[in-house]
């Protein structure tokens, strides 16, 4: 029995991902990224679940994987999707634009499967962490950009750039730690201080601004 506990923690996560889904194409935002929280917690401790029970299987690796696309991939994209069609655009066609991001969702799940280099960190943006910046970004600061002429590029181009992002070979860091030490762990704490301050501060659009943090931390050690 125990080695289906880790899969039926994962279709948690797939049904989350679902709902979270439908709350999006109703304009419930909020839910939907209450839903997409839900799922990232359940996607957390599948992983710690099968590893504790030393159950791991490639079936659950496959499952996994597609309970991701459907939580951080279709999901968010779906939010964009319904919060661009809730403005005054001029073609019908552009919230469709949203989609691309579930497809490179995609993209980066089936790598990360094939990947053996991300053991200890992430190649690319984390599909969690980009769902978790779009569901932020529109609950918390959707009525913000909205007010703006120009949120509608800016919007786009935001896709096209977090697609790439997911896609990329820029290595990012993970909150793993192999020791609880302050040498060798310097950029994990300062990120986890910061980004406290920042939600604190900012409420649920600090989780979009946290999300940024990270990828700025990464790109800048990548960098050095």
């Amino acid at each position: 029995m125990k080695k289906h506990i880790p899969n039926i923690i994962t279709c948690c996560n797939l049904i989350s991902g679902c709902i979270a889904t439908y709350w999006a194409f109703q304009g419930e935002h909020q839910l939907a990224l209450l839903f997409i929280v839900l799922g990232a917690a359940f996607d957390f401790c599948d992983g710690m679940t099968a590893r504790l029970l030393h159950v791991s299987s490639p079936i659950g690796k496959e499952l996994d994987s597609l309970a991701d696309d459907i939580t951080f991939g279709f999901a968010p994209s779906a939010i964009i999707f319904d919060f661009l069609c809730q403005q005054h655009i001029h073609s019908p066609l552009v919230p469709f634009l949203a989609f691309i991001m579930a497809a490179f969702s995609a993209l980066r799940l089936a790598k990360f499967n094939l990947d053996e280099r991300q053991a200890m960190g992430f190649i690319g943006l984390p599909t969690p962490a980009n769902a978790l910046f779009w569901g932020a970004l529109i609950v918390g600061a959707g009525d913000w950009l909205a007010s703006s002429p120009l949120y509608i590029y800016g919007m786009l181009a935001l896709v096209f750039v977090f697609s790439y992002l997911l896609v990329s070979e820029v290595p990012m860091f993970a909150l793993k730690f192999k020791t609880w030490g302050w040498k060798g762990n310097e950029v994990k704490y300062l990120f986890v201080l910061s980004s406290a301050v920042m939600l604190a501060a900012l409420g649920i659009a600090g989780i979009a601004v946290v999300i940024l943090w990270y990828i700025i931390l990464s790109v800048l050690c990548y960098k050095r």
